[in-house]
């Protein structure tokens, strides 16, 4: 069962919205869209799968909202079931035999902080829940562990270090602290241990302190995703725009005089999803543009637009009156203050994938494939197939090649480089040694007569390199290991060259391309590259890109019958 709790407000946000949520509850049609919106707040619309599903198999119904006693609920909803409480919340026998017979060891009883609307990716939390070894699980959401996001790292003095970029959403660890957080996953088969008596304590601490004495192991998480305070104009706003933008058929273009008790002039337009409650007077002359909810028993006079608002009960907005992007709770409002436009722009939400806010440039270079498509599944799988082939082949040579490594010059046979991959996900880069050991060191001193721009390194007659890595590198024996890493999924045969972190942040463009797809053994660039001075770096970047945005089949396919010529003959040229 998924609990959603309604806690007492008793510090709002901002002095002008106090108590927004229980006005909006009270309101028809707004409760209905909220209460909507927080059954499915949990998991992420882009999976298409409610998290409850992980945890035990349970239909949207057996969705509970405790809201506090003397808070009326507009009439009609009946989108979830509404449990009054008064201090503690009375979990019903019922339900916790309910809970105890369906679920199994590893579910959950979900219990979700009302005030707060969020979406999480499924999958991610689903896997965190699985590896966190707790009875009872406190999960905060945090946008700044969402995916393609900056994080910017400092030194222990507090110094800009560098920036990092997250490819993907995240999660880590973080203190319990005493406030109620965003969702708390309790196990069903100590769900009684957690309970004082039936009832459930509004005490977070209280809670914590229930844990310890009955030895409940309690961790608390942060993860991903995207987050709304409903006690906040802006969030209340955006989450219900949300859920407008989800209805079917919410524009009332069909909604004549006399239908639902409303009164709609023909001169009248409506630009988007609107919803409209019972009893709304709408005059000549108005334009009304979604997402937007108009509550019951509203007139709007002759004139007024309305933009992206809420609009509560017994509202009576006046001739040519401007209403964009905020709440008007009552008829006691104002009008003069409205006048200006706010800063927020909520058509940001037809933009959005995900359903809430997240930003995203329009000229975004990374990109994302259809799972059952060439980029998405077969270029895998013919990565493994090739892969195979070649380290099968290879296996009677390589012995003889580690051997004349050790015999050549002291140190490993292999050479392990941290390299990022698919999403910047760090892994090491196998190839056979061609170098000296402490040849890092020697090419800081060295970087002045580099012979190329950017970021790379090399110099004619490198003195670091031995003579058998000379010929290895010449014949490219030596990223033979590297098809290790294109098994283990951390390489692609062809692709952009892996590079490290450091390299990378140098052009956030080239790197968000690049790390969309993972790195490769050969590239476009290794085909073409001239080497010509002061070139060479820009023509990394510009035919790294240049793959990433033409990549398919056939032109993996030419990179490969290229790189195969350029291999045999530079292997004969060697004789």
């Amino acid at each position: 069962m998924n609990l959603i709790v309604i806690h007492k407000n008793k510090n709002s946000a901002t002095c002008n919205n106090k108590a927004l949520l229980r006005f909006a509850l009270a309101s028809e049609p707004i409760a209905n869209v909220i209460l909507d919106g927080l059954s499915k707040s949990l998991y992420r619309h882009s999976n298409s799968i409610p998290i409850l599903r992980f945890f035990a198999k349970r239909s949207p119904e057996e969705i509970v909202c405790a809201i506090p006693e003397g808070w009326s609920i507009g009439s009609g909803v009946n989108t979830l079931k509404i449990m009054p409480y008064t201090e503690d919340i009375p979990i019903r026998s019922e339900l916790v035999r309910k809970t105890k017979r369906n679920g199994t060891q590893n579910s959950w009883f979900v219990i979700s902080n009302g005030r707060f609307a969020t979406q999480i990716n499924s999958k991610l939390l689903q896997k965190v829940l699985a590896g966190v070894r707790a009875d009872v699980v406190a999960v905060n959401v945090e946008p700044e562990l969402l995916g393609k996001q900056e994080k910017m790292r400092l030194t222990a003095q507090g110094k800009v270090a560098g920036f990092r970029r997250l490819y993907s959403d995240s999660a880590q660890f973080a203190s319990v602290s005493t406030d109620w957080p965003h969702h708390l996953f309790v196990k069903t088969n100590v769900l009684d241990r957690v309970l004082t008596g039936r009832d459930l304590s509004l005490s977070f601490s209280g809670l914590i302190e229930k844990c310890r004495s009955n030895a409940l192991t309690l961790r608390a998480v942060n993860i991903g995703g995207t987050v709304l305070d409903l006690e906040t104009e802006d969030g209340l706003l955006n989450f219900c725009g949300t859920g407008i933008s989800k209805i079917k058929n919410s524009t009332p273009a069909s909604n004549k005089q006399g239908q639902n008790s409303n009164a709609i002039s023909r001169d009248s337009r409506f630009i988007g999803k609107v919803l409209l409650g019972k009893n709304v007077r709408v005059s000549p002359k108005t334009i009304i543009v979604g997402p937007t909810i108009i509550s019951n028993n509203v007139k709007i006079e002759q004139g007024a637009v309305i933009n992206s608002s809420i609009i509560g009960p017994d509202v009576s907005i006046p001739r040519n009156q401007l209403v964009q992007n905020c709440i008007v709770k009552g008829p006691r409002c104002n009008w003069k203050r409205l006048t200006r436009t706010k800063s927020n722009n909520l058509t940001q939400i037809y933009q959005q994938q995900l359903g809430f806010k997240r930003r995203q440039g329009g000229n975004d270079s990374f990109r994302n494939w259809p799972r059952f498509s060439y980029p998405g599944c077969i270029k895998r799988v013919a990565d493994c197939f090739f892969a195979t082939i070649v380290l099968i082949l290879f296996a009677p040579i390589m012995p003889f090649v580690a051997l004349a490594i050790k015999f050549n010059s002291p140190g490993p046979v292999f050479f392990k480089d941290k390299r990022q991959g698919l999403y910047g996900k760090a892994f090491n880069c196998i190839k056979f040694r061609t170098m000296t050991v402490g040849a890092e060191e020697i090419q800081d001193k060295l970087r002045f007569v580099s012979q190329v721009d950017g970021p790379q390194f090399k110099i004619a007659d490198d003195p670091r390199i031995s003579a058998v890595g000379g010929f290895l590198r010449e014949t490219y024996l030596d990223e033979i290991p590297q098809f290790i890493n294109v098994l283990l999924g951390q390489m692609s045969v062809v692709g952009p060259r892996p590079s490290p972190e450091s390299e990378n942040t140098l052009c956030p463009y080239w790197r968000d391309a690049r790390l969309s797809v993972r790195p490769g053994i050969t590239g476009l660039w290794q085909v073409y590259r001239t080497r010509e001075p002061t070139k060479d770096f820009q023509e990394w970047i510009h035919y790294d890109t240049e793959y990433v945005r033409n990549l398919s089949l056939k032109m993996d396919l030419w990179i490969s019958w290229q790189t195969a010529k350029k291999l045999i003959w530079n292997f004969i040229s060697q004789f």
